[in-house]
């Protein structure tokens, strides 16, 4: 799966392109709005460092998304791996994340 164009869809549905982006009460953060468990997650994944703080770097947050989509999206089409990065591993089973694709869609 060719994951740019996803992703670049996603940050201007999460952040409309902004690195500085702050959002969730604080809690996401940058571009592609990254909790601190995912940056966690990834970090456990692929035995990489990344701290939350990086993920106002763009090309940081895009590779903790490739990693992150990679690990439980692999195989899955555009739509379910939107869902995934919205809702979690289990994000494409989740009713409340069929909105969130809507709105990504529009921009592929």
């Amino acid at each position: 799966m060719n994951l740019g164009p996803l992703i670049a869809a996603i940050i201007t549905v999460e952040s409309n392109g902004r690195d500085n982006a702050i959002g969730d009460g604080g809690l996401a953060i940058g571009a592609l709005q990254i909790h601190k468990a995912v940056v966690v997650d990834v970090n456990r994944i692929a035995g990489t460092s990344y701290t939350h703080q990086q993920m106002t770097n763009r090309v940081a947050a895009r590779k903790v998304c490739e990693i992150y989509l990679s690990r439980y999206a692999s195989g899955k089409s555009n739509e379910e791996a939107a869902r995934i990065w919205n809702g979690g591993p289990t994000g494409h089973k989740k009713t409340a994340t069929v909105s969130y694709w809507n709105k990504v869609k529009k921009h592929l």
